[in-house]
């Protein structure tokens, strides 16, 4: 088997896609929210690498190839977005509320909890991104002194909860404009949470788009003002 690896550039990316495509498939056959198909995806892989004894290293040189797919998957989430311009003009103020709401309350958890486990500077700084993409949290936690590692690892954690509970969190507080589905899940789960808003429908997907790129740069912007409160 290390030795296939060793021989096929592409063996790492054929292995993480194919576990994603099982995980799609997974999700769709049971229904089940806990089954998203990147948290299936990164166990399968896990697994896989684990069993068969393949380094790291030599998984990643196929597997990194997928990570140059990252912006501009991202930037083609603007196309939703285009196509309810016209109901975003005449929610703007509300928009806007909710988008900052969103990042002020992800900065101000984060506060809180690093002083109730009485984090360092390093991982405070490394959590404040946590809510956004992972193409624009690991150049915020760089900058602001954070380990790179653990902001990637929490954006993912983030997404992929977000992902999960949103539909049951919606329920709980009976939450029906798609609108408003679309923000939340945008701003507090990036482009996870926005994959789950996509499924939701067409508006829900344009909020959650919008959302993404709002709250990246409005938290590049909050992070060197808070990164000193600890």
């Amino acid at each position: 088997m290390n030795q296939l690896v060793e021989s096929s550039l592409y063996f790492g990316m054929l292995i993480s896609v194919g576990a994603y495509l099982f995980g799609v498939w997974l999700r769709k056959k049971t229904g089940l929210a806990i089954l998203n198909p990147l948290l299936v995806a990164i166990i399968l892989v896990i697994a896989f690498l684990s069993v068969f004894h393949i380094n790291y290293e030599e998984y990643n040189k196929g597997a990194g190839f997928l990570s140059y797919l990252l912006t501009p998957a991202t930037v083609c989430l603007a196309i939703p977005l285009y196509r309810q311009l016209e109901l975003l003009k005449k929610n703007l103020v509300a928009v806007a509320a909710a988008i900052v709401t969103g990042v002020l309350g992800s900065a101000g958890s984060i506060f809180v909890m690093a002083k109730a486990f009485g984090l360092e500077h390093t991982h405070y700084v490394s959590l404040l991104p946590k809510s956004i993409t992972t193409a624009i949290g690991m150049g915020v936690s760089e900058e602001a002194g954070g380990i790179v590692t653990l902001t990637i690892v929490s954006i993912i954690i983030t997404g992929i909860l977000g992902n999960i509970i949103a539909d049951w969190l919606f329920g709980i507080f009976k939450i029906e404009e798609p609108m408003a589905k679309g923000l939340a899940l945008g701003t507090a789960a990036h482009a996870i949470g926005t994959a789950r808003a996509l499924e939701l429908g067409e508006i829900e997907g344009a909020m959650g788009s919008l959302a993404i790129a709002v709250a990246g740069l409005l938290t590049v912007l909050v992070v060197p003002l808070v990164s000193g409160l600890i």
